[in-house]
């Protein structure tokens, strides 16, 4: 028995144990972020079925969309309905690709890996942001298959490449900013099918009320300004404009803004609610 499980046991028994504190300073929990994050990734080949599922829902998006609305649908400023339509597909699959956080922070507690963990003189942070950031990896790998897809029926980058990787940081950015309130939802619920269940049911209406499908214009009055003041347009909107070569005025700074407000607002909040859940 290794001294991990000696003692999870002991805590499972009653005994008390003397844990070692765990590091202090930023280099210590970038480290431990860094072993957390690879640990998450070694485990993606040998579960290639999830790998390949998250990869095949947001290809269907692109191909449902595109053909089944492609012509059905018109959008003022657009010619191409493509054009307008697939960088909304992207952000809202990038959005559903965060969920993978509450799932697996729901998983770890479930399974007591969290247990184990609280016996080691590790940075309680580094859990979380080693999490975030494998997901984060894990989005990235879905977003290039997608976007060859995306191609593949006639997407195309009318903005300069520059403008292209900063659309694609900004997208990855705001699903990583995401990735933290699915976090403080992980560690929030008691099984994987509540996280699997709260961790979705929040985002449909963040994409759907939004532009990603259709002009903001296009909506009902009193839906219109819920759509257009949504932070998901406000980053669907910089995006589009930067793939397309449009002018993006404040819409970038303000997509800059809220990933950063969330960002730096959950993760407070989540290493917070994690460190006292683990500090007894």
């Amino acid at each position: 028995m290794t001294a991990v499980d000696q003692d999870t046991h002991s805590a499972r028994s009653g005994d008390h144990i003397d844990r070692p504190e765990p590091g202090t300073g930023v280099m210590w929990a970038l480290r431990d972020s860094w072993v957390e994050a690879t640990r998450h990734l070694r485990i993606v080949p040998r579960n290639l079925e999830l790998l390949m599922f998250a990869t095949i829902q947001p290809i269907m998006f692109v191909l449902l969309f595109v053909y089944v609305f492609g012509g059905a649908i018109e959008v003022p400023g657009f010619a191409n309905y493509d054009q307008f339509l697939i960088p909304g597909v992207f952000a809202q699959s990038v959005v559903f690709g965060s969920a993978f956080t509450s799932i697996g922070i729901a998983e770890d507690m479930q399974k007591g890996y969290i247990d184990r963990l609280r016996s080691l003189p590790m940075s309680r942070a580094a859990v979380l942001i080693g999490r975030t950031v494998s997901d984060l990896v894990r989005n990235i790998i879905t977003f290039a298959v997608m976007l060859i897809v995306a191609f593949l029926i006639g997407f195309r980058f009318e903005g300069s490449l520059l403008e292209a990787l900063a659309a694609t940081a900004l997208l990855l950015f705001f699903s990583y900013s995401l990735s933290w309130v699915q976090a403080l939802i992980g560690l929030g619920v008691k099984s994987v099918e509540a996280a699997n269940s709260a961790g979705f049911i929040w985002m449909f209406p963040l994409t759907f009320v939004s532009s990603a499908f259709v002009s903001t214009e296009q909506l009902p009055s009193w839906l219109e300004p819920i759509a257009r003041n949504n932070p998901f347009t406000v980053v669907t909107n910089a995006c589009r404009a930067l793939y397309n070569g449009l002018p993006v005025g404040s819409d970038l700074w303000v997509s800059l803004a809220w990933s950063v407000g969330i960002t730096v607002a959950f993760a407070a909040i989540s290493i917070r609610k994690f460190s006292s859940s683990t500090s007894a």
